[in-house]
């Protein structure tokens, strides 16, 4: 069957082609590779800056803070203009922010640089879903999720450890040059084989009444303790992300480019907890995988403060409660989502992006908290971490576990 057509005379991607199949995959982990790309670099730029772990770890507060804003705004825009012109627009804004940050000349520069990447970042994630969404529909949509998670699970293992290997050979602004050629890339691609799926229309402008609807999320329990398991645990995944690159490229002694190899072993970790969540979920239902999955988180950090604790202080001690916590994560996240927006079909596109800010603010405060804590060793980090999912479930067991007979309705 050939390509389906819009009112506007465009003609929508060809759902069979792999092409445009990548390039939404790209899209959708455009943030998580703007992230963990750099992570290993992250020591470094203490050095380049002659500054101090807590300002450098602000790169990675307001990359999450400005991520965070850019969620609530980009799908009314593309409601109202339509997807390409503000994809479009959001890849060009990447792209010079990118480019800003490996030219920044002080710590401050980087962190503003950060911070409009971050705003130029988050058009892939949410249009890359909104696109899907458009040319797939709402049964085969689903699907196509599913094969592009896997990628998604898969993107953290690779990104740190091109990342290392680019601070090793080149230093850290190799990895925004990389940012930068990607971008550029990316927005050729777009140009080249996506069109527009979503026509601009006149009459859409959800700006206004996004403040009722949210007020509607915010009155419900059952998405505040979603939400809140999301967020929580996230949190959790951005406090490793912001500490051990000091604890084990400073404290451990290892270099960058192997400290980007051992993503690869706590990748695994959820991994393994997404394919659960896909095994189980129509079994065991939401609301038991979500509980499973914070226990799950607790015992990695709670088993990564004990060893720390008993003064087991080596890359293996961290690494694989690291690994439970992120199987935990795995499992949570794409439970915790459905379950957040189930009450909700007719208003799913806000719910998410509500979510979806709430997520990335609350991993925003505590990467910042990160960045105040002392480094040398694994068990500040591991009390954070450990103290955040204590946090999901805190949430959790009261908001949804305990109301998990009653059924709310649009």
């Amino acid at each position: 069957m050939g390509p389906d057509c819009t009112g506007m005379g465009r003609i929508k991607p060809d759902p069979a082609s792999l092409a445009v199949g990548a390039l939404l995959t790209v899209l959708v982990a455009l943030g998580q590779i703007s992230t963990s790309i750099y992570i290993p670099s992250l020591p470094s730029l203490v050095e380049a800056f002659d500054t101090d772990p807590g300002r450098v770890n602000l790169t990675l507060s307001v990359f999450l803070a400005g991520f965070a804003v850019a969620q609530l705004i980009y799908g009314p825009l593309s409601d109202r203009f339509g997807r390409r012109p503000v994809l479009l627009a959001g890849i060009a804004l990447y792209f010079a922010a990118s480019v800003a940050s490996a030219l920044a000349g002080s710590i401050e520069a980087l962190i503003a640089g950060r911070f409009v990447q971050a705003l130029g970042a988050c058009s892939g994630p949410v249009l890359g879903r909104a696109i899907i969404r458009d040319v797939y529909g709402s049964d085969r949509s689903a699907r196509v999720m599913a094969y592009i998670g896997v990628a998604f699970a898969v993107s953290p293992a690779v990104t740190p450890i091109i990342g290392g290997y680019l601070q090793v050979w080149f230093g850290w602004q190799a990895n925004f040059i990389f940012l930068a050629l990607l971008a550029a890339s990316v927005y050729g691609a777009v140009w080249a084989f996506l069109e527009e799926t979503n026509p601009p229309n006149a009459e859409t402008s959800r700006l206004v009444s996004l403040g009722g609807t949210f007020a509607v999320f915010f009155s419900a329990p059952v998405f505040i303790g979603y939400a809140g398991a999301v967020a929580f645990v996230f949190a959790g995944m951005m406090v490793y992300t912001a500490l051990a690159p000091f604890v084990f490229i400073e404290g451990f002694g290892l270099a960058p480019d192997a400290f980007g190899l051992l993503f690869i072993f706590i990748t695994l970790g959820f991994l393994a907890g997404t394919l659960t969540a896909g095994r189980l979920t129509i079994r065991l239902g939401v609301e038991r995988m979500v509980l499973a999955g914070i226990f799950l988180a607790l015992m990695g950090g709670g088993a990564m403060v004990s060893l720390a604790l008993a003064g087991l202080n080596a890359p293996v001690f961290v690494i694989a409660p690291m690994a439970v916590f992120l199987a935990g994560m795995g499992i949570v996240l794409p439970n915790a989502m459905a379950g957040a927006m189930a009450p909700f079909p007719k208003a799913a596109g806000a719910a998410s992006a509500l979510m979806g800010f709430t997520q990335m603010a609350v991993a925003a405060g505590a990467s910042l908290i990160a960045g105040r804590l002392p480094h040398q060793t694994q068990l500040p980090m591991a009390v954070l971490i450990f103290g955040l999912s204590l946090l999901a479930l805190v949430l959790f067991i009261p908001l949804v576990w305990r109301n998990r007979s009653v059924k709310l309705h649009p």
